[in-house]
């Protein structure tokens, strides 16, 4: 439907930082999504700067941290004969087989050393199971098992989130997905993250994302 001459253009609401319906989600900015890291994210550590700023002026910050064992079944390493980025059949449906990364307690766990980790209200680990990955901040990927952080924003009254990270087209999309289907109104600052695009798959994440209602702005119009 197109609006009627007489109506206003609709405009996305993007939140105030001031708002206190309002939290920052920093997804997984660790070591091994950066430049030398495990799975490393073209200009990955590029992000590092706007997620602190704009750490420094929200009222509620919440970072996500990949934390997987080191026989995760999501590493190619644990399927014989399967490479890094080929798929395989999980009970939760397909899987992409990833390098070794973010395993618990290694230096490329860590967030990148500049990240102002400080300020934040809350840590999220996610992908500890063994057997299912997890992609998402809120639901790891069999879209059921919860990872604690949506129960905790309802508790505050949180209903708008901002989010920035590592990487677009796969955690940052995800947790995007699994918010805006909470009830959650999403705005994704693209200007502090940067993807992957395995085959195409940050277009059709970004694409995706708008027909999901999220909203994609940069850190300097928040």
């Amino acid at each position: 439907m197109h609006p009627r001459d007489d109506e206003e253009p609709q405009i996305p609401y993007i939140p105030c930082m001031n708002d206190t319906d309002t939290a920052l989600l920093v997804v997984d900015v660790q070591n091994d999504f950066c430049p030398g890291g495990a799975l490393a994210v073209a200009e990955g550590d590029a992000v590092v700067p706007v997620a602190n700023a704009l750490i420094a002026r929200f009222p509620l910050s919440i970072l996500t941290q990949d934390w997987h064992p080191a026989d995760h079944a999501s590493f190619a390493s644990q399927h014989e004969g399967k490479a890094p980025f080929s798929t395989t059949e999980m009970t939760y449906g397909t899987q992409v087989l990833w390098p070794d990364h973010c395993v618990q307690g290694s230096k490329g766990a860590e967030f990148h050393k500049d990240l102002d980790t400080c300020r934040a209200h809350m840590i999220v680990r996610k992908g500890f199971r063994r057997e299912i990955d997890s992609y998402s901040a809120m639901f790891e990927n069999d879209h059921e098992t919860p990872t604690g952080l949506d129960g905790y924003l309802r508790d505050l009254d949180i209903r708008n989130l901002v989010m920035v990270g590592l990487a677009t087209d796969y955690c940052v999309y995800y947790s995007a997905m699994d918010a805006v289907r909470r009830g959650y109104a999403v705005t994704v600052a693209e200007d502090g993250c940067r993807g992957i695009d395995l085959d195409g798959s940050l277009e059709k994440a970004l694409a995706h994302m708008r027909d999901l209602g999220v909203t994609l702005t940069t850190s300097n119009r928040l």
